[in-house]
């Protein structure tokens, strides 16, 4: 994660030479604040006095200037780190494969860029400035309070194991509670992101009480950890004001009696002053590294989950060659088999063989859980075969950059994405440099321009993330003109036209072939009526092609394809 830091180095590296300049200087302060109680004491001039006095000014306000800017320092280093951390786990899930996507989780992908990296902001702050300033606060009182004090220094000795144990056994006992939390704060953002997208659904069923319910539990549950983890750590200011009392006690009472007993030869009052001082050094150096060590052992989870994200290799890389032309549209499936995971039982697709050529129409039917969307998504390389291969172009996808590929094939989902952005912005995903009259043709083919003309805005119009302040038939068409854009060699439509009627589909349909005559075009879908045209017609069951042909041939010869289209035509599902 250190290589994040990158341009703040410097910052960095200045912040911890001020914080050992800010440190040097008040432990000498005690210093010459005992020389000057002597001095005052032994009866000395004015003059001397005030030049001593205006030294101690001086140490005071260059030690405040270190501190301030540290600080100043500081915070530009850790926002900055911050920053680039942030930047950098972004682009790795950039290049994840869906495969990644889903060992993480999305709601986890989300906290480790959101609470796990403030903590780690937090821990980076506080290493730079307490973590050096702690520790050197404390070798340097510890050495100066031997010079100064003599026996009076023996009750380090004493105090220092006590707290040092009382510390560690506090920390030990909140770290369990604190590592806790974060795996919580993954369930509790998986239950937000599901009940915010599935708000419908809880308003249909009227279950808006039982998700408050929910919520509350996994909040409370957070809220438990959290609370016996700081009642464990506020035991830490009892404890310090103890050894501070006894501290302050020893010095004062084994003091005095050292300087009545050998009237001030070997210590006197400044002496005794600079010790209560040291004392305090000491111990509040104790108390702050006992807290970086809670905060760090909480920001090391954090640490190691970030850490997992950034070392995580995309499950799918780009050849050392690639090729970075696509000849044509032409798609080949040959004796494919895949599984989501290698250790699922059986495979989701089996024994797949299949050739499309390049410009033909294609339509995929089936039941739910056929393999229909796995099958498309082996084209764009989501994810690779795990038997067989899959070739694009006459060459394997695995032998292009997956860019190009990508970019040569579009995908229109059912459930599509629309981001927040007028709707102008959102077409030009398809084709950042495209103009207006190439957006107006594109929606006119998705018979998607009538609609978006009779928005006050029209192709103006703000649109909400994920589209929710357009229809579903609306999103589907927008998408589609998005994808047209695009002029793909291969446009695969995953049932992306279910919200629109049986009329306005074939006109897109129509306008494929007006527009995009040389594309490949495949479409999954659940009605007889969005594929009866196309040139080829394939129908799965249980991951293998069941029958394929032309609508004709399938009525005669494939039985599944006959059950649905007899349902469809006879409940008159066709008209819907």
């Amino acid at each position: 994660m250190l290589r994040s830091v990158r341009e703040f180095r410097k910052p960095t590296i200045l912040t911890l030479l001020l914080i050992i300049g800010e440190v040097f200087i008040e432990v000498l302060i005690p210093f010459y604040t005992a020389e000057l109680v002597n001095r005052i004491k032994a009866g000395v001039e004015m003059r001397a006095v005030v030049q001593l006095g205006l030294i101690l000014v001086l140490m005071a306000l260059v030690s405040l200037a270190c501190g301030g800017a540290a600080g100043f320092t500081g915070a530009r280093a850790s926002a900055g780190f911050a920053r680039n951390l942030r930047r950098d786990i972004f682009e790795k899930i950039q290049h994840f494969s869906f495969e990644n996507i889903d060992r993480f989780s999305a709601p986890s992908l989300v906290t480790r860029m959101t609470t796990d990296i403030g903590y780690v902001q937090m821990a980076f702050m506080m290493t730079i400035r307490a973590a050096v300033r702690a520790p050197l606060m404390l070798v340097f009182s510890v050495v100066m309070a031997f010079l100064m004090g003599g026996r009076l220094a023996m009750t380090f000795v004493v105090v220092i194991p006590v707290l040092v144990c009382g510390l560690l056994l506090i920390a030990k006992k909140a770290m369990p509670a604190f590592r806790a939390v974060f795996r919580k704060y993954d369930r509790l953002n998986e239950s937000i992101e599901e009940n915010v997208r599935a708000m419908r659904v809880v308003k249909g069923f009227a279950r808006e009480e039982y998700e408050k319910t929910k919520f509350a539990a996994a909040s409370d549950n957070i809220r438990k950890d959290f609370t016996y983890a700081e009642r464990v750590v506020a035991l830490n200011s009892p404890l310090m004001q103890i050894c501070l009392n006894f501290n302050m006690i020893f010095v004062l009472y084994v003091g005095s009696r050292i300087i009545i007993s050998n009237r001030g030869t070997t210590i006197d009052v400044g002496q005794i002053s600079a010790m209560l001082t040291y004392g305090f050094q000491i111990l509040m150096s104790l108390m702050m590294i006992s807290m970086i060590y809670v905060m760090l052992t909480m920001s090391i989870e954090s640490m190691r989950r970030i850490a997992e994200v950034l070392q995580t290799e995309p499950a799918l890389k780009n050849p050392e060659n690639p090729v970075t032309v696509i000849a044509d549209g032409s798609v080949e499936f040959d004796h494919v088999s895949f599984k989501y995971s290698k250790l699922a039982e059986r495979n989701t697709l089996d024994d797949i063989s299949l050739r499309i050529p390049s410009g033909a129409t294609v339509g995929i039917l089936g039941g739910t859980g056929t393999g229909k969307t796995s099958l498309i998504q082996l084209i764009p390389r989501l994810y690779d075969v795990t038997e067989g291969s899959v070739r694009v172009g006459g060459r394997d996808v695995r032998e292009y950059d997956l860019e190009r590929l990508r970019d040569a094939v579009a995908v229109v989902l059912q459930k599509n994405m629309l981001f927040s952005g007028t709707i102008r912005e959102n077409l030009r995903w398809g084709n950042p440099g495209a103009t207006d009259e190439e957006l107006t043709e594109a929606c006119r083919l998705a018979q998607a321009d009538e609609f978006i003309r009779s928005f006050p805005e029209g192709y103006d119009t703000h649109i909400e993330q994920g589209g929710t302040n357009v229809s579903g038939g609306q999103r589907q068409r927008l998408c589609i003109a998005r994808a047209l854009l695009k002029k793909p060699k291969i446009l695969i439509l995953d049932d992306s036209t279910s919200a629109v009627d049986t009329h306005t589909d074939a006109l897109i349909r129509a306008g494929f072939r007006s527009y995009i005559p040389e594309t490949t075009k495949i479409i999954i879908a659940q009605r007889v009526a969005s594929v009866e045209d196309a040139d080829l017609i394939l129908v799965l069951d249980n991951g293998r092609i069941s029958a394929s042909g032309t609508h004709e041939s399938l009525l005669r010869e494939s039985r599944i394809y006959r059950e649905i289209y007899e349902q469809q035509t006879r409940g008159g599902a066709q008209d819907e």
